[in-house]
């Protein structure tokens, strides 16, 4: 527990950083519209195609890690979905459980295996994000078409794929890696460098997003979202991993997909689409401030079953 709480502090410690960095006012909101930005569609594209570029896909843990991957996901729709049985959400609010329960917050989850594993944990994470990040947007905006009053087009589900900058990313690193062309000499340091802004920078635009006086009004709603990311997900990550002989490294950080709060995309869908955008940004809010106390617990499991 130590060592993973040892490799999880700085990454709680620049949420902390973002979230003072805001409550004192040191810069101002504009500044943080622009970092997320560039964040977005400079800096973690950058880390991705690095990183995927060199990925070993040869290896028969990546299709087990694929396999993973959809499992995980099939279990928490499956769950998600019961759970809208019974308790029976309005169709806004249902989208937004699901987006909170299902999605991670690639900044926090690329900042940790960075931190629990350096070198190596940033491929393996490279390679799920490239299978996971292009399948969640799609069921979640598939979540949108069956659930939701405003039902997207066939054009909007693929455009909401295609001008994520983080699939075209995936989508790019494996493109270099698959040809053998790889990441071009000149460019290379480029993209190294900002890759490097990405993870510290983005942790402290997710801690500066962090809105405590907004959770009090979302009720039974936000408790669900918390419970199935925080709680749910990585008892089923671990499951799955357990199931299916993920080695030690792999399964650490296939964890931490499964265990991170959910991703600050969810509120930009919601909005997009007539979901409930201010409950997204309540479970984010919350899922990110109680994360710092499920994290080094959802972690340490690995440990005890390896």
């Amino acid at each position: 527990m130590m060592e993973i709480f040892t490799a999880l502090w700085p990454v709680f410690a620049l949420l902390i950083f973002g979230v003072l960095i805001n409550r004192v006012q040191f810069v101002d909101r504009y500044f943080w519209n622009g970092a997320e930005k560039i964040i977005y569609y400079l800096c973690f594209p950058s880390l991705l195609v690095t990183r995927l570029a060199v990925a070993d896909f040869n290896g028969s843990e990546t299709l087990v890690l694929i396999e993973a991957v959809l499992l995980l996901l099939a279990l928490g729709s499956l769950f998600l979905f019961a759970v809208q049985k019974l308790l029976k959400f309005n169709a806004a609010s249902f989208t937004s459980v699901y987006q909170g329960g299902l999605r991670f917050n690639t900044y926090i989850t690329l900042a940790i295996a960075a931190s629990l594993i350096p070198g190596n944990g940033l491929i393996i994470a490279a390679i799920i994000a490239s299978v996971m990040i292009p399948l969640l947007n799609l069921l979640c905006v598939l979540v949108f078409a069956i659930f939701s009053d405003k039902q997207p087009s066939v054009f909007t589900v693929l455009k909401q794929i295609l001008n994520n900058p983080l699939i075209l990313a995936c989508l790019l690193g494996l493109a270099l890696n698959l040809s053998n062309v790889g990441v071009p000499r000149l460019v290379t340091p480029v993209l190294e460098l900002l890759a490097q802004v990405a993870l510290p920078l983005g942790l402290l635009a997710v801690g500066a997003g962090i809105n405590l006086r907004s959770m009090r009004s979302s009720g039974l709603p936000l408790l669900t979202g918390v419970a199935a990311r925080l709680i749910v997900m990585p008892l089923l990550g671990l499951a799955v991993g357990a199931m299916l002989q993920l080695s030690q490294e792999a399964l650490l950080i296939f964890m931490v997909f499964a265990s991170v709060p959910t991703a600050s995309a969810a509120y930009i869908l919601a909005k997009q689409l007539n979901g409930d955008a201010p409950l997204v940004a309540n479970i984010l809010s919350a899922q990110t401030l109680l994360s710092m106390l499920t994290l080094p617990v959802a972690l340490s499991l690995p440990g005890l079953i390896l």
